[in-house]
């Protein structure tokens, strides 16, 4: 979008909203950005410090009206795009479908990999994918069928990780688990019922962490795919975790036993 009058043109999937997202979109990959369109009456600190790091990475900005910036962010379901939107070039990174193998084998390091079996909300895709990109994730899986894709909300909430993290959508998630077996990545799952507590996995080698869908958890064939199942202990009084939530929980137990394996490590 160049002007107002090409609204209708613009691919919505390619939109980005707010503050923190476009900062550190302008920070990672601002070759991607084709245009950044903000409010031309907000002029705030915040909004100033956005606009000057976008011109000194060599983003095009371009202002508009409240009107104009509200088409936008209606096209692309945007609620609160707190008067900055970027607009991504259509080669912008997001998910691709192969070269899985490939890209892990090239890793240094053992893998950790992140499984998400039907992700359906795009709040909860994009909280994954943050803390994904937060724990250094080697690679996230999800489904082309029955799961969100990288959506404006997507975008926004992952804040700059759609863009920067290795994520593949596969069309047969029983398949690739296969797949990342055989490439000797031990699989495991969530799951409210194991008796294994996550921090009683050893998740310091080469694993994939497989986390289910809102509410009905993992599907039988993903389940009958892992090589084991965890569960995270909640002494309070709940039943279940946000699959956000326990994804983040997951991870950084990950973390916290790598970083503990490393330093035990001679030299």
């Amino acid at each position: 979008m160049t002007s107002d009058s090409r609204t209708g043109e613009v691919d919505a999937a390619r939109l980005v909203g707010g503050m923190h997202a476009v900062a550190a979109l302008i920070e990672s990959r601002p070759r991607d950005i084709e245009v950044l369109h903000h409010a031309e009456r907000r002029r705030d600190a915040r909004m100033l410090g956005v606009l000057d790091a976008a011109r000194e990475a060599g983003v095009r900005c371009q202002a508009g009206d409240r009107a104009a910036l509200s088409r936008l962010a209606e096209m692309a379901s945007l609620t609160a795009h707190q008067g900055v939107i970027a607009e991504l070039r259509s080669s912008a990174g997001g998910p691709q479908r192969d070269g899985l193998l490939e890209h892990l084998a090239a890793l240094d390091g053992p893998s950790l990999v992140l499984v998400l079996d039907e992700i359906q909300d795009p709040h909860n895709l994009g909280a994954c994918l943050r803390s994904a990109k937060a724990a250094g994730v080697s690679a996230v899986i999800t489904t082309t069928d029955n799961s969100v894709g990288a959506t404006p909300v997507v975008r926004k909430v992952a804040a700059g990780a759609v863009e920067t993290i290795s994520w593949f959508r596969v069309p047969n998630l029983a398949r690739a688990i296969d797949e990342l077996k055989s490439a000797g990545i031990w699989v495991y799952g969530a799951a409210g019922e194991a008796d294994t507590a996550h921090y009683e996995v050893d998740l310091s080698g080469p694993v994939a962490l497989v986390m289910g869908a809102e509410g009905r958890g993992l599907r039988r064939l993903t389940r009958e795919r892992c090589d084991s199942l965890f569960s995270i202990p909640m002494p309070g009084d709940v039943e279940s975790l946000n699959v956000s939530v326990a994804t983040g929980v997951a991870l950084f137990e990950a973390c916290r036993q790598r970083a503990v394996k490393a330093s035990a490590s001679p030299g």
